[in-house]
């Protein structure tokens, strides 16, 4: 009987088709491919798994991998599952455990952090400094809650699209980045062997659709936000929620929000310290203006998790650490609000805008923590500056709990 060829393999219809000497391609009937063995082990036939099936690359294998035993790897081009069912065969016939022989040195494919890490640290050498980080931090932040802990040969097309589902219409310039990231470490599993196929790209296309172009984020009407603070204070209170409710008051980033440590406020003088290397846009030092309602939310949380360190992160998860943007993004999604987190930051711009008038725009845009020139700064005199984002923020502040507030008048503002 002639032997498989590597097309055929490639192209086989389900069933069991034999390569010769006991070796045997099984196609089922999702497409799925492995190689089995068959073999007499003592007198008894056994047929033995020896893996799945790895495709060649342009009618070769891949190098990638090589250093890995044959024994060891969990998918085989045609070539690899001939050489080791020769190899198991030749066991057999000295007496030994072929199946024992297998099992030896094959190990469980790597997680998919393991993954990344193993892709970080075989790649990045050819990226510059903000790359190799941004590669970590993105999947960090979008892919490991859903991902992190998947073996990387159990990873489907269905499970990417799913953990790209709530930054795919939010952030569509991350999700491709994060989309392309992933491939890029399921490409490097496939070829170390780990999975038997590469990154299923048009898969998760035909999954997600294609991604908005980058414009604006949906923000919430203000005059909807109160209403949408009072539901949430009626909510059980999560760290997701107060870290939300904290992100409506300041109107800050989300990820200046999760980022915060409680080193970096002092709630006597009602301020929240951004050092310089949080300052992603500016790369300059901010100070934050606290209302009311961002104190309360911060007396709140030291209720819910006490004895917290000046090092430790005001809105931690379980094990302390820093929360991910997706626990504060899923707070509005289970509300079935269109909206995002960071839209709450043009609702609190737009507010400024239309119902204190009287604000410098300088004075509004520096809320925000946006770049401001130093000679626009200096122009009212640095204390006065924070005391008219005080008064801004304060406003806000009792415009959102349903307080008394008014507009700021120019009488009101330091000169």
């Amino acid at each position: 009987m002639a032997g498989l060829t590597a097309k055929f393999v490639q192209k086989a219809k389900e069933g069991r088709h034999c390569d010769g000497k006991g070796l045997y391609l099984l196609v089922g009937r999702t497409g799925c491919r492995s190689w089995i063995l068959r073999v007499q082990v003592r007198g008894k036939r056994r047929d033995i798994g020896l893996g799945g099936v790895i495709f060649t690359v342009f009618g070769r294998p891949s190098e990638v991998g090589d250093d890995v035993p044959l024994e060891g790897r969990t998918h085989l081009t045609l070539a690899e599952a001939r050489e080791l069912s020769i190899r198991l065969r030749n066991a057999a016939k000295a007496g030994k455990d072929p199946a024992a022989e297998l099992k030896r040195d094959r190990k469980l494919a790597p997680t998919f952090k393991e993954a990344v890490d193993a892709t970080h640290a075989a790649q990045s050498h050819g990226w510059n400094d903000k790359e190799a980080k941004a590669f970590l931090s993105s999947l960090k932040n979008h892919a490991y809650e859903l991902l992190g802990n998947k073996r990387v040969d159990a990873i489907t097309a269905d499970d990417i699209a799913t953990a790209l589902a709530p930054i795919w219409k939010a952030k569509p310039a991350m999700a491709k980045k994060v989309r392309r990231r992933v491939g890029v470490v399921l490409d490097y599993a496939s070829a170390k062997g780990w999975r038997a196929n590469a990154a299923p790209r048009e898969q998760v296309r035909a999954l997600t659709g294609k991604a908005k172009k980058g414009g604006n984020f949906p923000a919430m009407p203000y005059d909807d936000v109160p209403g949408y603070w009072t539901h949430l204070l009626g909510e059980r209170e999560t760290v997701g929620r107060l870290a939300l409710r904290f992100l409506i008051a300041t109107g800050a980033r989300s990820i200046e929000v999760r980022e915060a440590k409680w080193r970096h406020v002092d709630t006597e003088r009602a301020e929240w310290g951004r050092p310089a290397e949080l300052m992603r846009k500016s790369d300059q030092a901010h100070v934050v203006t606290l209302n009311e309602p961002a104190l309360a939310i911060l007396r709140k949380i030291a209720l819910l998790l006490p004895n917290r360190g000046p090092d430790d992160f005001i809105f931690a998860n379980r094990k302390g650490g820093m929360i991910s943007d997706m626990t504060i993004s899923k707070v509005m999604r289970d509300d079935d609000q269109p909206y995002v987190p960071h839209g709450f930051r043009t609702s609190l711009r737009t507010w400024a805008a239309e119902k204190q008038p009287f604000i410098p725009e300088p004075v509004a845009e520096a809320a925000l923590s946006h770049v401001i020139p130093d000679a626009v700064i200096k122009a009212y005199n640095r204390a006065a500056f924070l005391d008219m984002r005080r008064k801004l923020l304060a406003q806000w502040g009792a415009y959102l709990s349903g307080a008394k507030w008014s507009a700021i008048l120019p009488g009101d503002l330091v000169a």
